[in-house]
């Protein structure tokens, strides 16, 4: 997933656009890139590997005025990427995961269309959305058509002569916010970059609406609709706290969960409540109000240097970031039984080896993990945090159990069953822990406070009612 943020404005917005962009560095690890419009079109590209945003960009950027401009953090490929065609110049940005990214290049290669930008000797998404675009005869027409054509996801920003287009994804999976001061609008996907900057929030853009920004006001270009399933993720582990996604605070639906966990979780036997950083925090917070046990800080992060441990392309240095950035304190945790919360668990081999661990080796009497989501037994094919069965630790143990791959997994999906029992009781000794107890998908929706058509939570149940933007609304 990525970091989207743009800025219109009557003065210099160099400093703002960098400040923004900048809020949204925990959306992505691998690329920083901003597109500004003065007399021409300039953009700047780093980077990041796990660097300080600001410094890379300030350098190249503090001499430049501009009053138009857009930004993007990404978790994959370089971006903004340029374009000069019968549509005009401009500059676009995107996030998501467009799922037949490699089906539609070909087709397009076929018509003679040639692309220059590679991510790791894959044709980059973002250059693929740009030439759909120049493709039509409008830069309005060029976006309907992108989503009209992919499958997955995309959410965009386009900067243009005439002003920033501004298209959420069609079924809202990613989120895109607009905002406004006294002498500029903004456009975020986190909404944390709004308050600092002095920004206020308008509202939330609805699934599949295109408008266009510039200095003096927002014009909408498509209403969009309103069906929506938005990734539940992004409140139980992928936005900031300070986020609001439709509305709603991650902090806040974070507390809730780690309550819902804690009346599931009615007699257990533990000195303290603890939650893996940075993440897992506010998850604890609501376990501890609502079990009485004290909330403690066993494990800190050392935040300066290390981002994200799910984030960095390669298994290697996510072990390294894993390692790296957690600090256990002995004084904490020798002779406790604690209570675990952490968001998720994709793989395990971090929670393992870089968590549990560490706890076990300052002295834990016992570990009781309790993920905050249900456990995930799907890739995702919206974003780029999962790709492929082998990658979850719930295929894993599956498979250990039944001697094969197996393609209906349903029992697993169902916490009352007893498959479901020997896969959490495999998880939990592959991981060696005292207990593991996952929250349920309906107390995970309760938590989020949307119906559960709204949201996306494929992941979990496989569920894909709206997998194909080809479907119709």
């Amino acid at each position: 997933m990525s970091g989207l943020f743009a800025v219109a404005s009557k003065q210099n917005c160099a400093e703002t656009l960098i400040y923004g962009t900048d809020y949204h560095v925990h959306m992505g690890s691998e690329y920083g890139g901003l597109a500004v419009l003065g007399r021409d079109f300039a953009r700047y590209i780093h980077r990041m590997n796990n660097a300080n945003f600001r410094d890379k960009f300030f350098d190249s950027t503090k001499d430049f005025e501009t009053n138009m401009g857009i930004g993007c953090v990404s978790d994959l490929e370089e971006q903004p990427v340029y374009i000069k065609s019968k549509v005009g110049e401009f500059c676009i940005v995107t996030s998501g995961r467009i799922v037949n990214v490699e089906e539609l290049a070909d087709a397009m290669m076929k018509k003679g269309i040639c692309f220059s930008e590679f991510s790791k000797f894959h044709v980059n998404s973002t250059e693929l959305v740009a030439r759909i675009i120049a493709d039509e005869d409008t830069i309005e027409d060029g976006i309907k058509k992108v989503f009209n054509k992919i499958k997955g996801s995309c959410s965009l920003l386009i900067l243009t002569r005439r002003g920033i287009y501004v298209a959420r994804d069609f079924f809202g999976r990613t989120s895109l916010v607009l905002g406004k001061n006294e002498d500029s609008f903004a456009v975020c996907s986190e909404t944390c970059s709004f308050s600092n900057l002095g920004y206020e929030t308008v509202r939330d853009l609805n699934p599949g609406e295109i408008v266009l920004m510039t200095e003096n006001n927002i014009k909408t270009i498509d209403k969009g609709h309103n069906i929506r399933q938005v990734c539940s993720f992004l409140w139980i582990y992928t936005g900031f706290p300070a986020s609001n996604y439709e509305g709603l605070n991650s902090e806040i639906i974070r507390e809730k969960s780690g309550r819902l966990l804690a009346r599931r979780d009615k007699g257990i036997d533990a000195d303290l409540v603890a939650g893996v950083p940075d993440s897992g925090l506010a998850h604890a917070v609501g376990y501890a109000m609502e079990s009485g046990l004290p909330f403690r800080r066993p494990l800190v992060k050392y935040t300066p240097t290390y981002g994200r441990s799910y984030a960095p392309p390669t298994q290697h240095l996510r072990n390294i970031t894993a390692k790296m950035k957690l600090v256990a304190i002995k004084e904490v945790i020798f002779g406790n039984s604690l209570v675990l919360l952490e968001d998720s668990i994709v793989r395990g081999t971090q929670l393992k080896n870089f968590t549990v661990e560490k706890l076990w080796n300052a002295g834990a009497k016992a570990i009781h993990v309790r993920p905050a989501c249900p456990p995930l037994m799907f890739p995702c094919i919206y974003a780029n945090s999962t790709r492929t069965n082998s990658e979850l630790i719930t295929r894993r143990a599956i498979k250990e159990i039944e001697g094969k791959d197996i393609e209906d997994i349903s029992e697993y999906l169902d916490p009352k069953s007893k498959k479901y029992e020997k896969m959490v009781e495999w998880i939990r000794k592959y991981l060696n822990i005292t207990s593991l107890k996952y929250q349920t998908l309906e107390d995970m929706i309760i938590a989020i406070g949307l119906p559960e058509n709204d949201l996306c939570t494929h992941c979990w149940n496989g569920k894909e009612c709206k997998g194909c933007i080809n479907e119709k609304v």
